[in-house]
C-alpha cells in the first residue's frame, strides 16, 4: 500500500482537480480529504455517509458553582481572559489549557471534552472517502487530519488497498505536516505566479525535511510561460522533476462547476480529451516511476 499526497503551497492552484483525477484513475484505493478547514473534494465525489463521529479537539473548562468559593485565583491565572467576574467561562476564549483547574484551591473547575467538529466514513462511486468538517473557529486541525489518516490506513489494510490518495490542505502549517508525515510521494501542484513559486519552495523545504520524494505539476502554465520557465529552472537546480505542465482550460473549470472529476467529465462530454490524456500520462508517470 502506497500513500500519495496531493498538495499546494496555496489555495486555488488546482490541487483538488488533480485529486479528483486520481480518484478516477486509480482503482484499488481509499481517498482522504485532509483539508478539514475547508473541505471540498466531496463536491466532486458526492459521498454517501456511512458512519459519522464527533471529533474531540480539546478540553473546555466549566466551573462548579457549588464548589466555587469565589477566590478569584482562576481569573488571575487565566492568560486568555476566558473567565468573567461572575465566574462564567467564555468558550470562545477558553483554550482548554487546563491551568485553571490545577490552581483552583476548591477543585471547582471541571474539564469537559470540546466537540470541535465531525468526521465521516463515506462511500463514493470511486471508492471509500474519509473526510471531516471542522467547526467554525475550532482548532486542532492537525489532530483531526492525523485521525483521518489513521482511519484510512486501517481500512486500507483490512481491504488490501493498493493506494491511499490524500487531498491535502494548502499552506505549510500543522495540518499540512500531519498530512505529509509518512507518505510515499508528494505531488505538488503549483501555478505560474510569483506567489505560486514562493509557496512551492516552502512545500519543497517541508518535504525535504521529512525526506519524501516530490514531483511537481505546473497548472495553467500557458498563462505565464516566463514564470513557468523560471519555476522549471529553479526546480532543475534542486534536482526536482516537473512531471507535467497542464494548459489552462475552460472545460476544467466547467467540470468543477458541474461537480464531476475532470477525467470523467472529459469522457462523458467528449471535451478536451487531449488534456485528459495528458493528465493521465502525467499521473501514471509520477506514480509508476516513483513508487
Amino acid at each position: 500500500m502506497k500513500q500519495i499526497l496531493i498538495i499546494s503551497g496555496k489555495g486555488g492552484t488546482g490541487k483538488t482537480v488533480i485529486s479528483g483525477c486520481l480518484a478516477v484513475l486509480l482503482k484499488n484505493k481509499i481517498i482522504v480529504d485532509a483539508d478539514v478547514d475547508a473541505a471540498n473534494l466531496h463536491l466532486l465525489l458526492h459521498p454517501k455517509i456511512k458512519e459519522s463521529y464527533d471529533f474531540v479537539g480539546g478540553k473546555l473548562a466549566r466551573i462548579d458553582k457549588e464548589k466555587c468559593s469565589g477566590c478569584g485565583t482562576c481569573i488571575e491565572i487565566c492568560k486568555f481572559s476566558a473567565i468573567s467576574e461572575d465566574f462564567e467561562i467564555d468558550p470562545l476564549f477558553c483554550e482548554g489549557c487546563t491551568i485553571c483547574s490545577y490552581f483552583c484551591p476548591e477543585s471547582a473547575i471541571i474539564l469537559e471534552d470540546r466537540i470541535s467538529g465531525k468526521y465521516f466514513i463515506s462511500e463514493t462511486k470511486y471508492g471509500s472517502l474519509v473526510h471531516a468538517r471542522l467547526g467554525i473557529a475550532q482548532e486542532n486541525s492537525g489532530k483531526l487530519v492525523a485521525k483521518l489518516r489513521e482511519i484510512a490506513k486501517d481500512i486500507a489494510e483490512k481491504e488490501k488497498k493498493d493506494f491511499i490518495v490524500i487531498d491535502g490542505p494548502p499552506g505549510v502549517g500543522c495540518p499540512v505536516m500531519a498530512s505529509m508525515t509518512g507518505v510515499d510521494l508528494v505531488i505538488a501542484v503549483t501555478e505560474p505566479t510569483l506567489s505560486g513559486l514562493h509557496d512551492l519552495e516552502r512545500i519543497l523545504e517541508l518535504a525535504n525535511h521529512f525526506k519524501i520524494p516530490v514531483k511537481v505539476i505546473i497548472n495553467k502554465f500557458d498563462l505565464n510561460p516566463e514564470m513557468s520557465s523560471k519555476i522549471e529552472s529553479n526546480l532543475k537546480q534542486k534536482n526536482i522533476d516537473v512531471i507535467g505542465k497542464i494548459p489552462f482550460s475552460e472545460e476544467i473549470i466547467n467540470s468543477v462547476k458541474n461537480q464531476i472529476p475532470f477525467l470523467e467529465y472529459a469522457k462523458m462530454f467528449n471535451k478536451n480529451r487531449d488534456i485528459a490524456e495528458l493528465i493521465e500520462k502525467i499521473l501514471n508517470n509520477a506514480l509508476y516511476s516513483t513508487l
